[in-house]
């Protein structure tokens, strides 16, 4: 989901309350094929030689058998074992595709200078070991990730509704994950992180289509697509930026380039300013040609990126894409969504659109509900996502209606965050990648890494 905000628009944090590169279709195929191929039928054990006679007449001579031809093993774990080939769309559970739960790793980066004994320490090991239901947890919303977005990157064209193309990303990711979400609870298991980003052009974050969205994602647009998948509440966060037209490409790395360096700057003990002097200086290396005009690549200098927390999108940290003066560090055993964001604009947003994202504040305070659909709705949104965000396709989707006075009424009451969009100046373009790094106390785990970025 998109950064945090500074600099007059309000910050997007949710306090903490409770709480190898992958090969998406990594096995062999065809490992059953010899599976049960060239086993011999047990008829052919009693057959007697041709030529004995049809009535047997040489019935003092023992009857001749074949040789038994000796079975072919199969080979260990070949029933089931082997990954399937995905559908398209994806629909195929992950947990299929990978029926012992382990799962591809994400890119590990070892760690250098004073944190170099990491590696090898034994106490780190045995930390890092003590993780492994965690790990396996967010490899699998990894891998979902993966393979949806490979999925959406060659589905996503020009002339596509943007609700068709959120729906299709959302039921992507519940099917893989086993989750469709409508019996009470069973989102919070697994399911998607936040609802599906997909802002276009000048607008940079928080955009996703509401009932009724006639948006038409056109030739000429440069779209966010930012969604997240969750397993447990541990949140895999990532998104990239869809253009159709070349002209956008050095926009585009510019971005990328800049989320690689944030990347690569971050790991334990690092300061948060020292990150967005890295980054800054990357993307604002870049200019973009459009219409005639060069125009320098510009931060935007009040999104950021921000740690992840157990079912919290956002923690308490935020990491920032321009130089600046926070001097907190990134510590041990957390989780960091790594976004960066440019602009051909002022590279600055502000608040403009229609609400789609909400969430359930952790630290909501106890307030006498009068209006009675506020009461209902507060009740199904702690029970199927909790402190995960939604959106209002959500509600409609568990079945609720007219349930927008009700959900005003807890926003005003300070229990619901909403996240308004967020835009630069009209007539610019923004672009946006994001990659969810682990601080594991042996190595750094770039979770979402992917052959495409």
């Amino acid at each position: 989901m998109a950064a945090t905000t500074q600099e007059g628009v309000e910050k997007l944090t949710l306090a903490d309350t409770n709480p190898k590169l992958p090969q998406t279709n990594g096995h062999k195929t065809g490992e059953n094929d010899d599976a049960d191929h060239g086993e011999d039928s047990d008829e052919d054990e009693h057959e007697h030689v041709a030529g004995n006679g049809a009535n047997g007449t040489n019935g003092d001579a023992a009857p001749k058998k074949k040789k038994k031809k000796p079975k072919k093993k199969k080979k260990a774990g070949a029933a089931g074992a082997a990954a399937k080939a995905q559908t398209s769309p994806p629909r195929i559970p992950v947990s299929q595709l990978f029926p012992n739960n382990e799962y591809p790793e994400g890119e590990i980066v070892v760690y250098k200078n004073e944190n170099s004994f990491r590696t090898t320490n034994e106490e780190k090991r045995y930390l890092d070991r003590m993780n492994q239901d965690y790990l396996s947890e967010y490899r699998q919303a990894a891998t979902v990730h993966r393979q949806v977005r490979k999925w959406a990157k060659s589905y996503i064209k020009p002339g596509q509704g943007l609700t068709e193309i959120a729906d299709g990303i959302e039921d992507s990711v519940r099917h893989l994950v086993g989750h469709m979400g409508l019996e009470e609870g069973d989102g919070l298991k697994a399911g998607v992180g936040f609802p599906t980003g997909l802002s276009i052009n000048h607008c940079a974050a928080h955009y996703s289509p509401n009932a009724g969205c006639k948006v038409v994602l056109g030739e000429d647009d440069v779209m966010k697509v930012d969604f997240g998948v969750h397993v447990n509440g541990h949140i895999l966060d990532s998104a990239f930026t869809v253009a159709f037209n070349p002209r956008y490409d050095p926009l585009l790395k510019a971005v990328r380039d800049a989320t690689n360096t944030g990347v690569r700057e971050a790991g334990i003990d690092v300061r948060m300013s020292d990150i967005g002097a890295a980054i800054q200086e990357v993307m604002e290396s870049y200019e973009v040609e459009i219409n005639g005009n060069t125009l320098p690549v510009k931060a935007i200098r009040n999104l950021n990126g921000h740690d992840i927390g157990h079912y919290q999108i956002h923690g308490g940290k935020s990491v920032p894409i321009v130089k600046g003066g926070d001097q907190t560090k990134m510590e041990e055993g957390e989780v960091f969504a790594i976004e960066t964001f440019g602009s051909t604009g002022k590279g600055y947003v502000r608040n403009e659109g229609e609400i789609s994202h909400y969430a359930l504040k952790p630290d909501a305070p106890k307030v006498a509900l009068r209006v009675s659909s506020a009461k209902v709705l507060l009740s199904s949104i702690k029970k199927n996502f909790g402190t995960l965000p939604f959106c209002r396709r959500y509600l409609d989707r568990l079945g609720h209606e007219k349930y927008l006075l009700g959900l005003n009424n807890l926003v005003q009451s300070g229990i619901v965050e909403d996240y308004p969009p967020l835009v630069d100046v009209k007539g610019s373009y923004t672009a946006q990648y994001e990659h969810t790094i682990l601080l594991r106390p042996t190595v750094k785990e770039v979770i979402s890494r992917g052959d495409d970025y």
